[in-house]
């Protein structure tokens, strides 16, 4: 620690990334990367954005990007905001739409950076537990509060709240906002966007870095009520007036245009994951139902935090969360075909 730190930062526990090993070889399935590639119409929109225009600054709002993604979700582009990655989106709303009086909500065991932006901006809060199965209990969110977030489907569950339960919510909730997280929401389940016309109180966010295999890009967005996107505008222009570079925007533009890339991509994902989940079953796992495109999974004669050991000596990465609840569950992501038969012909004999 250093003297001329502020006074915050030597109390400050900030968010700790999955891990990014660089060894050759490596079956990586342990932060939830998407296995294929991105469109080539992505690669070849960078190419072409990569001229001496680059000396220029982007438009400030994301311009195209923001456009499309509004013409996709059918909304009007004043219901859309974008930023560098879905993390910088939800740092923006931490401190534009939930720094009040009340504490904020969300589950105990769900997205880690949820409590670090928390402590960076001064915002109490509260964790709300999950019930014993994992699943998110509408009913216990259903009290004074400042706002209220959670994943859908949950990170790293994988579990899935359906949309009529998030209405439910709504109408018992109006006077914070509810943010819905749908990092992953492409792999399983509904999206609570067509829910944002009816309910100005709703804010959805989403990223590009899994089901549209952008995560080395960094683009992330919010659809909501033009109130809300103001306030996230003003909170971002304090910032960075610049959130996203041409290239990031052009990347864009190209993943949203490439539908049948974007189906198929997400169709294989889910049919590996299914593929996956039968197989751990097969061998005695216990694996929460998931609607995204990882799995997380127990087995009840094994120790957690060891088979991942044992996993990676066998040059293959997984999540192991040292954490209350989940210290014998392992999260991992679903990778190509022949990445999966590896991972699963491994825990064979480990289990």
């Amino acid at each position: 620690m250093s003297r001329y730190w502020s006074d915050f930062v030597h109390t400050l526990d900030p968010y700790v990334p999955g891990e990014q090993p660089r060894g050759a070889n490596l079956v990586k399935l342990n932060t939830n990367e998407n296995p294929f590639g991105p469109s080539p119409k992505v690669i070849e929109a960078i190419r072409l954005a990569a001229t001496d225009r680059l000396r220029l600054y982007p438009v400030p709002d994301g311009g195209a990007l923001r456009q499309i993604i509004a013409d996709y979700h059918h909304v009007d582009v004043s219901n859309v905001f974008v930023g560098n990655g879905s993390d910088e989106v939800l740092a923006h709303v931490f401190f534009g739409l939930f720094k009040h009086a009340e504490p904020i909500l969300f589950p105990d065991i769900t997205y880690s950076f949820y409590p670090v932006y928390c402590q960076l901006y001064g915002i109490d809060y509260e964790n709300i537990p999950l019930t014993d199965d994992f699943a998110i209990n509408i009913a216990d969110y259903l009290r004074a509060n400042g706002g209220i977030i959670f994943p859908n489907p949950n990170a790293p569950t994988g579990r899935l709240l359906e949309l009529n339960e998030i209405e439910t919510l709504l109408k018992n909730n109006v006077d914070s906002v509810v943010v819905i997280d749908e990092a992953y929401v492409d792999f399983g389940g509904e999206s609570a966007i067509s829910l944002t016309k009816q309910y100005p109180n709703l804010l959805v966010t989403q990223t590009l870095s899994k089901s549209r295999s952008l995560a080395g890009m960094r683009v992330g967005f919010a659809i909501g009520h033009a109130d809300l996107i103001e306030a996230l505008i003003r909170v971002k222009d304090s910032f960075n007036s610049y959130p996203l570079d041409s290239l990031a925007i052009a990347a864009g533009v190209a993943a949203f245009e490439d539908r049948a890339y974007f189906q198929d991509c997400r169709q294989q994902v889910i049919a590996e994951r299914d593929l996956v989940t039968k197989a751990m079953q097969e061998m005695g796992f216990k694996v929460i139902p998931s609607a995204a495109n990882f799995i997380f999974a127990r087995h009840p004669e094994q120790d957690a935090k060891a088979l991942a050991d044992a996993l990676r000596e066998k040059s293959i990465i997984v999540r192991y969360f040292n954490k209350p609840r989940i210290e014998q569950f392992l999260r991992i992501t679903i990778g190509t075909h022949t990445e999966n038969q590896l991972l699963l012909s491994e825990l064979d004999l480990l289990v």
